[in-house]
C-alpha cells in the first residue's frame, strides 16, 4: 500500500468494490492477505482460537522491540489476546456501563451546544477543528479526569500515535510517534501518582478504577496502566472525530437525506449506524493465523498475517442491498464499524451517543450549513476521515 495515488485516498470503494468481486480472499505481494467480504471478516472475528490479535510479530520489524511504539501498541488493549485483553476489557467497560453513559449525556449536550454557540457567532467553522476533535477530547479528558488545563496536546499526541498504524512507514512518522508515546507516558506518571494520592470515584473515574483494579486483586502492571490510559484516548478520539466529521460531510454530499433528518430528527440513531457504514471511521483491521484454517476453500496457514477490509465489508451486497446508496433509514444494519466478537468496541455505546448528539444538534441548529471550500482527507489508509472541513453556517 506504499505510493497510493490520490484517487484512492478520496474513494478507495471501487478498488475495494473490484476485489470484493474478483477475488475477495487476496494474496498480497508480501504474503499476506487481504479480505474484503463481510462473512469473512464476520467468522475471524468471532475465532479467537485461530486468529491472533497480538501483534508482536508484526511490529517488531515495523517499529523495533526497544520502541516506544512497540511496547505502547503490543501492551494496549486492541493488540492483544486473553489474559491481558480480558483483564483490561473489563475494567474499562466496568466504568462505561448503561448507567455511567446515560449520566454523561447532559454533561455531552453542554459541551455540544458551547461548540455550537461559538461557530455561531463567526457564521463559519472548520467542522474539524472546531467541532468534531474537540468533542471526544473532552468526553475521554473527563472519562480519565484529566485536568482541563493538561488536554491541549492530547489531539496531538493521538494523532501522531495512531500515524504510525498506517501500513506505510516513515522515518518522519516514526519518529513523531515515538516522542508522542514519550510525552504522553510522562504525563500519566505525574498522572496516576497525583490520582494515587488523591483517588477519584471509580465509577466514573476510569484512571481511578484501572489503578485500583478488581475488588478480586487483579491489577494492571504499571506499564499495562499507562498504555492502556493511551489506548483509551487513541480509540476514543480519532474514531469518533471520523464519525462525527464524514456524518456531517454526508449530509453535505446528499442533500436529501438531509432534508430527511431534518423533517424527521428521530432517524438520528439509524442515521449515525448508516454513517458508520458508508465510510467507517476505521478501515481496516488485522490479525495472525495461529492455527491453519481454510475460509472458502482457500488455506490460510499458520503464520500467515489478514489484513480485514472493513471497509469493503460493509459495502457488501450479500449483506446490504444497495450498498453505495446513503440511506440513513437503512434497518437492520449489520456493519462492522466496531468490529465484532471479543474485540468488539469496548466504547461503542459511548461513541454512538456521541455521533447522535453532535450531529443531530448541529443539524437543528445549521439545517442550511453549506460548504466554504474544499474539505481535505487525511491521506491514511486505516483510519478514514477528514483534515478540514469548511462551512458557512447559513
Amino acid at each position: 500500500m506504499k505510493d497510493l495515488p490520490d484517487a484512492f485516498y478520496e474513494n478507495p470503494y471501487p478498488t475495494y468494490r473490484a476485489l470484493q468481486s474478483a477475488e475477495p480472499i487476496h494474496w498480497m505481494p508480501d504474503g499476506s492477505l487481504f479480505l474484503t467480504r463481510h462473512r469473512d471478516l464476520e467468522a475471524i472475528y468471532k475465532d479467537t482460537t485461530r486468529f491472533s490479535s497480538d501483534k508482536k510479530v508484526e511490529f517488531a520489524p515495523k517499529y523495533g522491540t526497544g520502541s516506544l511504539l512497540f511496547q505502547h501498541h503490543t501492551t494496549s488493549l486492541v493488540f492483544n489476546d486473553p489474559p491481558l485483553h480480558t483483564r483490561v476489557r473489563r475494567l474499562i467497560a466496568g466504568a462505561l456501563n448503561p448507567r455511567a453513559i446515560s449520566e454523561m449525556e447532559p454533561g455531552l449536550i453542554a459541551l455540544v451546544d458551547r461548540l455550537l454557540d461559538e461557530m455561531e457567532t463567526r457564521g463559519r467553522a472548520d467542522l474539524i477543528e472546531d467541532f468534531a476533535s474537540a468533542i471526544p477530547v473532552e468526553v475521554i479528558g473527563n472519562l480519565l479526569a484529566i485536568p482541563h488545563e493538561d488536554r491541549a496536546p492530547l489531539r496531538g499526541w493521538s494523532l501522531a500515535i495512531l500515524g504510525a498504524l498506517e501500513p506505510f512507514l516513515t522515518e518522519e512518522i516514526q519518529a513523531r510517534g515515538e516522542q508522542a508515546v514519550g510525552e504522553f507516558l510522562d504525563y500519566l506518571r505525574r498522572l496516576v501518582a497525583d490520582r494515587r494520592a488523591r483517588p477519584g470515584n471509580a465509577e466514573h473515574d476510569v484512571l481511578t478504577r484501572l489503578i485500583q483494579g478488581e475488588t478480586s486483586g487483579d491489577r494492571l502492571s504499571e506499564i499495562e496502566l499507562l498504555q492502556n490510559c493511551i489506548f483509551i484516548l487513541n480509540a476514543g478520539h480519532e474514531t469518533t472525530t471520523n464519525l462525527i466529521g464524514n456524518g456531517l460531510e454526508l449530509l453535505l454530499r446528499f442533500p436529501d437525506q438531509r432534508q430527511r433528518l431534518i423533517d424527521d430528527p428521530s432517524l438520528i440513531k439509524t442515521a449515525v449506524e448508516e454513517f458508520l457504514r458508508f465510510e467507517s471511521s476505521n478501515q481496516l483491521g488485522n490479525r495472525r493465523v495461529v492455527q491453519d484454517a481454510e475460509i472458502d476453500g482457500v488455506t490460510l496457514p499458520e503464520g500467515a498475517l489478514i489484513t480485514l477490509c472493513i471497509g469493503a465489508a460493509n459495502r457488501d451486497p450479500e449483506v446490504f442491498a444497495e450498498p453505495e446508496r446513503l440511506d440513513i433509514t437503512r434497518a437492520p444494519n449489520r456493519h462492522l464499524a466496531f468490529a465484532s466478537g471479543a474485540h468488539a468496541c469496548v466504547g461503542l455505546t459511548l461513541a454512538r451517543l456521541e455521533g447522535r448528539i453532535a450531529i443531530g444538534r448541529f443539524l437543528a441548529r445549521f439545517p442550511h450549513f453549506t460548504a466554504a471550500g474544499p474539505a481535505h482527507r487525511a491521506r491514511r489508509v486505516r483510519f478514514r476521515g477528514f483534515t478540514t472541513l469548511p462551512v458557512t453556517l447559513a
